[in-house]
């Protein structure tokens, strides 16, 4: 099989699916118009498809003429509200919506890799499910397909992200941990409120999810291993109405990252545990919800070794990026639990066209010429871990 020109002769259709997903964002679990094209080009390609995962989740199936393992590619669709800086003709037509993480790479990626496995499958064995899934960025959408029998008889599982921090054309692959659990907490401070100049007669709230802050800091100072890695941010603290009057109630939300399940499962306790100690030190009350969205993503050191020798064989000898595991979340955790999987790092870095900007910035683009190097990976490694 000449991958690499048939690859290039669907360049038009993958840039083109790109620019269309991309001037029509749709956010966590509203991707009707971006599901209606997926479900549409598939069924124009003669592969079947089901719904699966929310309302608009699709899982078509790829079986090929030679027996062989059941591999799962799946790919994100959802996008962010953030409102596009970027001044592309193909900008989004939905105001304070973007595509702002890839996610319109990833399912035009899945989407032409879908109709080069259906065209060559003659020449390959076994089977190839395609999972486009909803709502990854409410942390919803793989859980939800997996609920509906995604993942029922899978050898392994593939995925990819673009990524700003690798350059295009390579693409960073790495055993064990590869992306950071994500866990999201909101902390209510209750106190007594009153007047400014009586403190006597209050129980500040805001000074006591002040310190709250300023402790939780010692969370992974003090409580995770230096050679274990996490980070605590708390990205909201609301508290008082006036200059006046001393706040009565206070809300911290905020978010916690680790990349090893043991401290991950450390970590409601851990929270809840200094939240609640602190605020009684400052006679007020701490009400902790803590949330564990995602795991943290563990790519199969197997899976993974299968991936890189695909890069090698699709991107070429420089292919491998060397990277490290990186605090960002994805729920893709959820595929890679329950089936041997691995998560590429797909390199779309580069100045010369403006490709600069990280995820999720109102200005983030790709270079669109890596895109085709994210296709041949996603048909190679799932013949390979197929034919296994």
């Amino acid at each position: 099989m000449d991958l690499a020109s048939i690859v290039r002769s669907k360049a038009d259709f993958l840039i083109g699916m790109r620019r269309r997903i991309h001037a029509h964002p749709e956010l966590s679990g509203r991707e009707f118009e971006t599901a209606a094209l997926v479900r549409e080009e598939l069924t124009k390609a003669g592969i079947e498809w089901r719904p699966c995962g929310l309302q608009t989740g699709t899982l078509a199936e790829i079986q090929a003429a030679k027996p062989g393992r059941t591999v799962l590619l799946r790919a994100d669709m959802d996008a962010l509200p953030v409102t596009e800086t970027t001044g592309a003709s193909f900008a989004s037509c939905n105001p304070g919506v973007m595509h702002a993480c890839g996610h319109d790479c990833h399912t035009a990626m899945l989407l032409t890799a879908a109709l080069v496995l259906q065209e060559t499958r003659e020449e390959w064995g076994g089977v190839v499910r395609l999972a486009f899934q909803p709502a990854e960025e409410s942390g919803e959408g793989a859980l939800s397909m997996i609920a509906q029998g995604a993942l029922e008889g899978v050898y392994a599982c593939f995925a990819m992200h673009v990524w700003s921090d690798v350059p295009a054309g390579r693409i960073g692959l790495i055993s064990g941990p590869c992306l950071a659990g994500t866990d999201r907490f909101e902390i209510d401070v209750k106190g007594v409120g009153g007047h400014a100049a009586q403190p006597e007669h209050c129980v500040d709230a805001l000074v006591a999810g002040a310190a709250i802050v300023d402790g939780l800091q010692t969370l992974v100072s003090r409580e995770v291993s230096p050679v274990d890695t996490a980070v605590v941010t708390i990205g909201t603290f609301n508290s008082g109405t006036r200059w006046n009057v001393i706040a009565g109630e206070a809300r911290l939300t905020g978010t916690v990252r680790t990349l090893r399940p043991e401290t991950a499962a450390r970590m409601p306790e851990a929270v809840g545990r200094i939240a609640r100690t602190i605020a009684a030190s400052r006679r007020a009350e701490a009400v902790v919800r803590y949330e564990q969205k995602a795991l943290p993503t563990v790519n199969d050191p197997a899976v993974t070794q299968v991936a890189r020798e695909a890069a090698l064989k699709v991107l070429g000898p420089d292919a491998l990026y060397e990277i490290g595991p990186s605090m960002v979340g994805e729920d893709f955790c959820h595929f890679a639990a329950g089936a041997p999987g691995c998560m590429g790092l797909l390199g779309v870095r580069n100045e010369a066209c403006g490709a600069v900007y990280g995820q999720h910035h109102s200005s983030y683009t790709v270079d669109e010429d890596a895109l085709s190097g994210g296709v041949a990976m996603y048909v190679q490694t799932a013949i390979d871990l197929a034919a296994r």
